[in-house]
């Protein structure tokens, strides 16, 4: 089983609960036997996408920008279980993550197809995966957390996951809450694949 670790929170204090997440996930996961890769999205020299679709057109699965993103990708699609951790913003992810998210598109298909009623982008390999998501908050936000498991479930069904799960931890929270997400999600990614 191969799993994939995108911390997309800041190094400064406010990632550390994001870090936690990471360091609890990639230690439950070679416990389990697991191969682990992480990235710490921000200390890496990701530029932000172009739109300018080469990606599609003109080297299709490639990126026209040659940066840290390149392993991403590659690790991205070869993942049997995707997790990304980021603080929530306004319902969002937080810009670390959805700037190496943006540059993603390379992994599905300029082609349409119909998905539960809805029209989506293919995916470029075919693969089955697990697509687990950690959002962080300093407190409780309701709005903010309906928003962030809705854009989950939407995201789930772009990168067609047999098994799409978030949870939102509060910073600051005690930590056998978080081992308990933890080892719940990475048993119901594994199952489901």
């Amino acid at each position: 089983m191969n799993i994939v670790i995108f911390n997309g929170g800041p190094s400064n204090g406010r990632g550390a609960a994001s870090r936690g997440i990471a360091d609890e996930t990639e230690r439950r996961a070679r416990a389990k036997g697991f191969t682990v890769s992480r990235f710490d999205l921000a200390g890496l020299d990701i530029k932000p996408c172009r739109g300018c679709f080469a990606c599609w057109v003109k080297h299709p699965g490639t990126c026209a920008i040659k940066d840290d993103e390149e392993p991403i990708l590659r690790a991205m699609a070869a993942s049997d279980i995707l997790l990304w951790i980021t603080p929530i913003a306004f319902g969002g992810y937080g810009p670390t993550l959805k700037k190496a998210l943006d540059r993603s598109i390379s992994i599905s298909l300029p082609l349409f197809i119909k998905v539960r009623g809805e029209i989506h982008h293919p995916q470029r390999y075919d693969k089955r995966r697990s697509f687990l998501v950690f959002g962080t908050l300093p407190s409780a936000e309701a709005e903010s957390e309906r928003i962030f498991h809705n854009l989950v479930r939407r995201n789930g069904i772009n990168l067609h996951s047999v098994r799409t799960e978030s949870r939102v931890l509060y910073e600051g929270a005690d930590g056998a809450g978080m081992t308990g997400m933890v080892e719940e999600l990475l048993t119901a990614a594994e199952e489901a694949i």
